[in-house]
């Protein structure tokens, strides 16, 4: 009897042993999420701007054609001015990215919650590098159209094709640092309070 007791007494030590170091990573985790989201939610609206205004300038080219002269050389400069918007959006994305990839974290779902959320923001950051690409190719493609005899202005160069189903059905990205925060708060009920003080 003794026996079974202390066998009893150890398991649950040794189960809330694992339960304290799992709330202390999840709570870690918010803390760093927390202090993100802000940063994070500048970025959202940047890009949302960035690409809506990217398909905007698009849509104003596959219906209206390249244009000429000088026309075409706005529209290899916007090209190649929204190139580097992307990128930079696709940097700071990256910054977010590292801060929560370097978390030490050894529970499995804290660790899920990071897979997750570094998943989806290497996800927009591939489709701003496929938006910079077909840009360049564009802003390329117009001065070509430039020196071309045969141009008569009516057309567009193929990268606009492939910018446009880019960003066609364009929606802004969601709050996932928020949603993660409020995931591991109900999880783990992480009280406002204890995200106060530092990491």
């Amino acid at each position: 009897m003794k026996l079974r007791y202390c066998w009893l007494l150890g398991a649950v030590l040794l189960w809330t042993g694992c339960g304290k170091e799992e709330r202390r990573e999840a709570t870690s985790l918010c803390k760093v999420l927390g202090q993100k989201q802000a940063e994070l939610a500048a970025i959202n609206a940047l890009e949302k701007d960035l690409l809506g205004s990217t398909r905007q300038w698009c849509d104003g080219i596959v219906n209206n054609g390249a244009g000429k002269g000088k026309a075409l050389e706005e529209n290899a400069a916007s090209a190649k001015g929204l190139s580097q918007s992307a990128g930079v959006v696709a940097s700071q994305l990256s910054q977010v990215r590292q801060a929560i990839y370097d978390q030490p974290l050894k529970q499995e779902y804290t660790e899920g919650v990071r897979s997750t959320l570094i998943n989806q923001i290497m996800q927009r950051q591939k489709t701003l590098q496929e938006v910079r690409t077909a840009l360049d190719a564009s802003a390329a493609g117009f001065l070509g159209l430039a020196q071309s005899r045969a141009y008569k202005g009516d057309t567009y160069p193929p990268g606009i094709d492939k910018l446009n189903s880019l960003v066609s059905g364009y929606i802004g990205p969601e709050d996932a640092v928020g949603k993660a925060i409020a995931d591991l708060k109900l999880k783990y009920s992480i009280q406002d309070a204890e995200l106060a003080g530092k990491t």
